[in-house]
């Protein structure tokens, strides 16, 4: 599966435009990884945990756009673009969404 943020796959040729397909995610902090980030704000430094949460979140949004992607027919999804909400307190939302096509 080709994924893209542009409009186009350069050397691809699109064969079939399938629709917008996304997906998205619901994820809540952790209480233990709050105890570690309260404690690197006090030294500083990269909040390690909060990353890696949100390297899973767009992990698995990204798997569930690719999986409906795959449903209808497509092979690539281009022009990929990401967002993010709170939902509640302590829980946001990663969305992403694109156009799936088919191309050769």
């Amino acid at each position: 599966m080709f994924i893209t943020n542009t409009e186009q796959i350069p050397g691809k040729t699109i064969t079939a435009f399938h629709g917008v397909v996304s997906g998205s995610t619901v994820r809540a902090k952790h209480a233990g990884r709050d105890m570690l980030a309260g404690l690197k704000n006090i030294v500083g430094g990269e909040l390690t945990a909060y990353t890696e949460l949100l390297q899973e979140s767009r992990d698995e949004a990204i798997s569930r756009m690719k999986s409906q992607a795959k449903q209808m027919g497509a092979n690539a999804i281009v022009n990929v673009r990401f967002s993010t909400s709170s939902v509640a307190a302590g829980a946001a939302e990663i969305y992403v969404y694109g156009t799936a096509l088919s191309v050769e």
